[in-house]
């Protein structure tokens, strides 16, 4: 009977000796079943790639579920390459940035209605041709998906069915634009886009989980601060509708307590502290009692119930978070078991009685692995410890640990110099106390900027001699070209590159350089009364500022000195590379967000004088919408309406938003903004706290570093590997028994 090829039968599994003990069919061959001829070397390539493939995935964090073939793995390996994930997320920031170039478009200089020039629309087809592109590129990415994870498991995710209702409306809505020549009211596909971000990141999905399965606990609180308000709405009314009443009580009536949901928007809006204590004031002048209302709403309220919500959301995010990262481990620790179950049937077939992993076959799959290079050396480090004694179950897992660990930035070594005079000069520039002086000189650099700010904070840019201050600067700028180039003598240019202190240090002191170079070449040398005409782009004090600017930029340098601080970057450095995930949330709500409001709120806002509610400068009232110049805040175009909701999440004066979306557009409006502050300031920006707090508290406990804190990075899937279970050996072979494309073969 002929030999099957081997790349239409994937196997995992391992020959065994006896007929009766394995659980795979006596005709289905492994990896080594056939010993000589083109069959075993296409075999043995066959499970040199699975393994490889498997190591990736559990790198990756990825699912192991997918069609193991020749084939489709390199069909896979493509898929997951480095430029065709950047083809893919180019392609996603491509269609997600057509909303500033469409229709309205934000090609204008200022959001402000009453200066905005016309502003330039693109012509039917052009953002329809690009988006088309991007459309097809994602059903290619979406077709190979499919195929990858097969048809049984297609059916069973949720995401990738999903995906395809999404393009599929989107295709029908592009298509019906064309053919209404790009003049159809609404454009359903612009409140799609965002979830092509969203498939495309598995953190993201995780996350959107994880607030998904919190939101029960929200909710619950949530109904509190409602029965709160509500009860105090209720009270508000009553309290400052008496049948006789002076001129503050009336105020403070008409003004917040009118009717009942003018009371509900007041204490809404009190509950976040914007109109405080503005909605107090008119009835407290009149009467100091009337401030325990607000007192015993405000204490409730914000101090107990939204710090209560803060907590809450914290704790049950903290404990989906877990859930979520538990379930990390565990695909990594499955295809970690997968590629060694597949290894251990290419040892097994030779010498059946020895269960393990050669070395030298683990060390090929780890040299056509891509791994990080740091992590890759470390593996391949301890895999050569073994020389030729096999790899046991456990002992491959712990291969694996050296990846679990922080990456310490290693830094090359120093050159070495005959001579002894410059080897005491090495020593001297290479001592801590080298860099002690460079900061003290860059913190007289430093003062002295400020002292000549202080000094002419009175005499006109035009007016000032900056004679002294530009002599000082190439004093400095000399000085920090002459430490670079020491430490490049002490470290080598490899070692002086390693560290991201120096790299900073230097790209400022390039800079500087090179503007004090253009300043001399330009306005030749400093002498006093030195006030020479603008030449060029920039004035001489333009570009005297500018390097004052580069100079407060380059003190941050000392930041690595001081050791409490460093931490306190450091964490800020490490929460900035963890929040991705969240970073990609928030993209997505303000981008749903924004287009609601342009299809909500589109010319609303007009310029005073073109509109009967566009209230004259003669007839507003202080704190009003007209009276602060927030013309700018509008929804006339994609990045107006992004400036505006980030204004209204900071929650400072979001009444004023309120007020005046009311005036213009109808009450209806405050659902809209009620429903952003909710999404915004308190779902998201708690979510942000929790996960801050979890990164401040992991990288100040002294307990949670077997590392040192500087040179290390640590991803959020290693903070909580100390308190993450390991999976048992029992629930990884059950799951690979039932992997749908691999046969497990003991």
């Amino acid at each position: 009977m002929a030999e099957p090829p081997a790349e239409s039968k994937p196997l995992l599994g391992r020959a065994r000796s006896d007929s009766g003990g394995g659980d795979c069919p006596q005709a289905l061959p492994t990896c080594r079943s056939v010993q000589v001829g083109p069959a075993a070397t296409a075999r043995w390539d066959l499970c040199i790639d699975q393994a490889v493939v498997f190591i990736e995935d559990a790198m990756q964090y990825r699912s192991i579920s997918h069609r193991m073939d020749s084939g489709s793995m390199w069909l896979y390996r493509w898929y997951y390459s480095n430029a065709c994930q950047r083809a893919l997320n180019f392609t996603i920031f491509l269609i997600l940035a057509l909303a500033f170039i469409e229709t309205p478009s934000s090609f204008t200089r200022t959001a402000d209605v009453r200066y905005r020039s016309l502003r330039w629309e693109p012509p039917c087809g052009l953002t329809e041709a690009v988006e088309g592109l991007c459309l097809l590129v994602f059903m290619a990415d979406v077709t190979v998906k499919c195929y990858l994870v097969g048809r049984a498991q297609f059916q069973k995710n949720v995401w990738l069915l999903a995906y395809i209702t999404v393009l599929a409306v989107s295709v029908v809505d592009w298509t019906v634009s064309l053919g209404l020549l790009c003049q159809e009211p609404l454009r359903v596909r612009r409140l799609l886009r965002p979830f092509f971000l969203l498939q495309n990141s598995s953190m993201m999905k995780k996350t959107l989980k994880c607030i998904r399965w919190s939101l029960p606990e929200m909710a619950s609180v949530g109904l509190l601060l409602l029965i709160h308000l509500c009860l105090f709405t209720v009270l508000g009314v009553l309290l400052f509708t008496g049948e006789v009443q002076d001129e503050q009580q009336r105020k403070e009536r008409l003004t917040y307590f009118r009717d009942l949901l003018e009371a509900f928007t007041s204490l809404l809006v009190l509950l976040t502290t914007a109109n405080n204590p503005d909605v107090m004031m008119p009835a407290y002048s009149k009467n100091r009692a009337y401030a325990i209302f607000f007192i015993v709403f405000t204490l409730i309220g914000s101090l107990f119930l939204m710090n209560l919500l803060t907590a809450i959301i914290y704790n049950q995010f903290r404990g989906y978070l877990m859930k979520s990262l538990q379930t990390s481990l565990f695909r990594r620790r499955l295809g970690i078991r997968a590629a060694y179950e597949v290894l251990c049937s290419m040892t097994g077939a030779g010498a059946p009685q020895a269960v393990g992993v050669m070395p030298q076959d683990f060390l090929q799959v780890l040299q056509k692995a891509q791994l990080g290079s740091s992590h890759k050396q470390a593996i391949m480090q301890k895999v050569r410890s073994f020389d030729e004694t096999l790899l046991s179950a456990d002992e491959f897992q712990k291969v694996f640990r050296e990846v679990d660990r922080g990456v310490i930035i290693e830094h090359p070594p120093r050159p070495w110099y005959p001579s002894p005079f410059l080897q005491s000069a090495q020593f001297l520039v290479g001592h801590h106390y080298f860099d002690y002086l460079g900061n003290l000189i860059a913190l007289g650099n430093l003062v002295s900027i400020c002292v000549f700010l202080v000094l002419d904070e009175d005499v006109e840019p035009r007016d000032r001699d900056d004679f002294v201050l530009e002599v000082l600067n190439c004093a400095f700028v000399l000085y920090y070209l002459l430490e670079l180039l020491l430490k490049v003598f002490a470290l080598g240019l490899q070692g002086y590159l390693s560290y991201p202190s120096n790299l900073f240090d230097g790209l400022l002191t390039s800079v500087l350089l090179v503007l004090e170079v253009a300043t001399l070449a330009v306005y030749r040398f400093p002498h006093r009364g030195w006030k020479p005409e603008a030449r060029g782009l920039l004035s001489m004090w333009d570009m005297t500022r500018l390097v004052n600017m580069l100079i407060v930029l380059r003190f941050l340098r000392i930041i690595p000195s001081m050791k409490l601080v460093a931490v306190a970057a450091s964490t800020i450095l490490v929460l900035i590379r963890n929040l991705r995930a969240f970073g990609g949330i928030l993209v997505v709500v303000y981008y749903v967000f924004a287009i609601l409001g342009i299809n909500l709120f589109r010319g609303t806002i007009v310029a005073p004088g073109n509109s009967s509610l566009a209230l004259t400068n003669g007839s507003v009232h202080c704190g009003s919408f007209e009276q602060l110049e927030y013309w700018a805040n509008n929804f006339d175009d994609f990045a107006a309406a992004l400036i505006t909701l980030w204004n209204v999440m900071v929650v400072n004066n979001w009444q004023v938003f309120l007020d005046a979306y009311r005036r213009y557009a109808g009450r209806w409006s405050q659902i809209y903004f009620v429903s952003w502050w909710l999404v915004s300031s308190v779902i998201w920006v708690n979510l942000f706290l929790a996960l801050l707090l979890e990164n401040f508290l992991h990288r100040w406990d002294p307990r949670s570093h077997e590392q040192p804190l500087s040179g290390t990075h640590v991803s959020a899937e290693l903070m909580f590997r100390d308190i993450l279970e390991e999976p048992k050996e029992e629930e990884l072979m059950e799951r690979l028994r039932h992997h749908p494309h691999v046969r497990l073969c003991r």
